[in-house]
């Protein structure tokens, strides 16, 4: 077995525009032990970066502050209320910058990005921060994570963001969500079928892209963020060309459903026949832009 592997560290360029790759000889385990120890430092730069209360983070994880919940603001004065048991969300969106890692176009000023399965709001505060004027409209079901959403959008009343208790689905009218009620907050309510006996059903009302789009006079969708655990599939499949011709950039979390066209690779073929690019990389995260 051979336990030695190649590692690209990084490139740079002749005078000529070359590219010459640096590439040094490693044992694997020392690989993902230096490839681990870059992802915390980039981590920790992210957080520098886009707040001004960093410190507030390393207090809490150093056991200094009891501050409960803890509040940042970001550098462009956003303010972001994060209870504990949605730190690691927080984490993903801030720090981690999961639905940034595959867009391929710049947003534009004033754009307008929709949020489907906002929960608490940190990817739509994240927008708010990251794209000053963008119109932001957030989506969320799940009553608690609503109520925790309009804390966070009136912590930020000079921001452009309207918030609606609703899914979206394939249809407008109601649906059923599987979830854990007794969770003080949920990250994971589906429509897909519920993999845990004890699951609890909570109904709620729904709503259609096209709906948002048609009540809200949307001509052009600049970024479409969807973490809506399995109803992506309903919500995409059931849009028209008209309404998909108005999307010009998605992020999103891909969940694995039981139908035959509810994975990954229908979704990639589908979108590439309505005139997408696509990426996609572990984990299930997913883009799709137009050119």
């Amino acid at each position: 077995m051979n336990i030695y592997s190649p590692m690209l560290l990084g490139d740079s360029s002749n005078t000529d525009g070359e590219k010459n790759h640096v590439l040094i000889i490693l044992p694997i385990c020392y690989q993902r032990q230096y490839l681990w120890r870059v992802k915390i430092i980039i981590r920790y730069y992210r957080l520098w970066k886009h707040f001004k209360n960093w410190k507030l983070y390393l207090a809490y994880k150093c056991g200094l502050t009891t501050a409960a919940p803890l509040l940042f603001e970001t550098r462009s004065g956003v303010l972001v209320e994060v209870p504990q048991r949605l730190l690691q969300t927080f984490k993903e969106i801030f720090m981690d910058e999961c639905y940034l890692a595959g867009l391929k176009k710049k947003i534009p000023p004033g754009a307008t990005i929709i949020d489907i399965g906002a929960n608490a709001g940190y990817f739509t505060l994240f927008a708010a921060s990251k794209y000053p004027g963008a119109s932001i409209m957030a989506y969320e079901p799940v009553p608690v994570n609503f109520a925790e959403l309009m804390r966070n959008r009136n912590l930020n009343k000079s921001h452009r963001i309207e918030c609606f208790p609703l899914a979206v689905a394939g249809h407008c009218g109601e649906i059923n969500l599987s979830l854990d009620a007794s969770d003080s907050f949920t990250t994971n309510a589906t429509m897909l079928t519920a993999t845990s006996k004890t699951a609890d059903s909570l109904t709620v009302g729904c709503v259609t892209l096209q709906k948002i789009f048609d009540d809200h006079r949307v001509a052009r969708c600049d970024l479409l963020k969807m973490d809506c655990e399995g109803a992506e599939y309903s919500i995409l499949y059931s849009c028209t060309p008209d309404v998909l011709a108005r999307v010009d950039q998605i992020a999103m979390e891909v969940h694995q459903g039981s139908g035959e066209n509810e994975n990954i690779e229908a979704l990639d073929a589908f979108l590439k026949r309505q005139g997408f690019q696509t990426a996609r990389r572990p984990v299930g995260m997913f883009w799709a832009w137009r050119v």
